[in-house]
């Protein structure tokens, strides 16, 4: 495996990890309800402004990785659309980055 692939690999893993502990530790202390963790994204102007600038981020590598896959053919690389709406783009982005850098067959 090239350094790049492993590049992308320690990212997507860092970007499971670091956010899911924060919204692990949010949904232990204030009950596991998916609405107040929404409710939570647009508390402050700051936070507002986090969660639309994400959100473009997921809708704009959506695009990305279906117009890509199409062409490619890479399908496995599909699953970096659930890992992006799941987790976060912070795991999505680089995962898919690792899987577009595979051999494909």
């Amino acid at each position: 495996m090239s350094p790049l692939r492993l590049i992308y690999l320690a990212l997507a893993l860092l970007g499971a990890v670091l956010p899911m502990r924060h919204y692990l530790a949010y949904l232990t202390a204030h009950g596991w309800s998916l609405a107040a963790v929404s409710d939570a994204w647009f508390v402050t102007v700051a936070t507002t402004g986090l969660t639309w600038d994400l959100g473009l981020v997921a809708a704009a590598l959506t695009v990305w990785i279906i117009a890509e896959t199409r062409v490619r053919r890479n399908w496995l690389a599909l699953v970096a659309l659930p890992a992006t709406f799941l987790i976060g783009a912070s795991f999505g982005l680089p995962l898919y980055l690792f899987l577009r850098t595979r051999k494909v067959a």
